[in-house]
């Protein structure tokens, strides 16, 4: 049987150095724990334009849609925001997640006991969150048509066009339902079906498809801008929650500041299972490829390390070693090793991205 494969796309920015922390424990495992991965490595975003021209050759669109998943850095920079909007960085990943059909986006909001002061929340409201936003990632307002910028009369007028199918919300939905029962069985869906036809008919669907396939699990339906403010009332209140493409980018940044770093936050993009059982699947950190600090060992790998994480429970099957790998995150954070976006502390020397990611392979040599 061959080992599982997986596609490195570091992109630009400070994506390159935190995917190093990650090759670092894909080999740990493979040493280790004799789970041995192969690893292909290209390029996506403002590298692979200044090379081919694209910010997605073809040839690593045919990689992606072949391998068992794909471990994306960050994208785009300041360099790039002169370029037409059709060949920006952001084109490349927004290709991947279209073509690999990845509608289900999830994004954690975990808030670490050793973090919790991070937050700019009181701790007792953030300590111990674990919430998951399941974002639609394929279609909705990003996608819709009509779209563009026209002239109407003497004035310039910018259209996007919400749309969803009926098909479309199912099978979101059910990937929310089947991850919250693998959590505590709870599902929020989240829109505006006080003011958006898309949102009565996402409403309506949810819920057909909760009555007729998971009546075990409990739902229930919120306003998107009233499940904002309840996110930062209390956040703790909620276990999965579900919502289309703009109100999941929305909904899911917001989140992840309740957790104190957008250097800790991770993302798994899944879509249809492939012949061998897995779906296909996209994991990246969060954060983006923060440019002001890019080649200086500044950058917060642990979010990258975390979307690993996720490909191990979700690509690859095993929970268990994804337990220890954030177990492991857990315990270098409590002993009290920080990276510069973490420190609340005057006189605290920070790690570097390179030091961090070595703690938590020390961490991981202790969990043997």
């Amino acid at each position: 049987m061959s080992n599982p494969s997986i596609l490195i796309l570091p992109g630009d920015g400070i994506g390159p150095e935190v995917m190093a922390e990650v090759r670092k424990i894909i080999d740990w495992y493979g040493a280790k724990r004799d789970l041995v991965f192969d690893v292909s490595e290209d390029l996506v975003g403002g590298c692979a334009y200044d090379k081919h021209g694209t910010p997605l050759h073809d040839d690593t669109m045919a990689k992606a849609q072949e391998v068992d998943a794909v471990l994306l850095g960050a994208v785009g920079g300041p360099k790039y925001d002169a370029l037409d909007f059709s060949v920006k960085p952001e084109r490349g990943l927004l290709r991947l997640r279209k073509e690999m059909d990845l509608y289900s986006n999830l994004r954690p909001a975990q808030c670490f006991d050793a973090l919790a002061d991070f937050s700019s929340l009181k701790k007792d409201v953030v300590a111990g969150l674990d919430i998951m936003i399941v974002r639609e990632l394929t279609s909705g307002i990003y996608f819709g048509e009509p779209r563009g910028i026209f002239k109407e009369g003497n004035e310039r007028v910018g259209i996007n066009t919400q749309r969803y199918t009926e098909s479309e919300i199912e099978r979101v939905a059910r990937s929310a339902f089947e991850l919250a029962r693998r959590r505590n069985n709870k599902v929020c869906s989240m829109e505006k079906a006080n003011v958006m036809e898309s949102g009565i008919l996402w409403r309506e669907v949810v819920q057909k498809v909760h009555d007729t396939e998971y009546p075990d699990v409990e739902l229930s339906h919120m306003y998107a801008d009233a499940g904002a403010m309840q996110l930062c009332r209390w956040p703790k209140q909620f276990d999965v929650i579900v919502t289309d493409n703009l109100f999941g980018d929305l909904l899911s940044d917001a989140a992840a500041m309740l957790t104190g770093s957008l250097g800790m936050l991770p993302s798994a993009s899944l879509g249809a299972p492939m012949a061998n059982g897995r779906p296909k699947a996209l994991y990246e950190p969060v954060h983006g490829s923060a440019p002001d600090i890019a080649g200086q060992g500044k950058a917060n790998p642990i979010a990258c390390i975390l979307s690993f994480a996720m490909a191990l429970r979700y690509s690859f099957d095993n929970g268990a070693e994804a337990d220890r790998l954030e177990k492991a995150i857990e315990t270098v954070l409590a002993n009290g090793a920080r990276t510069a976006d973490l420190l609340g502390e005057d006189g605290v020397t920070p790690l570097s991205t390179s030091e961090m990611g070595d703690a938590i392979l020390a961490a991981l040599d202790a969990s043997l």
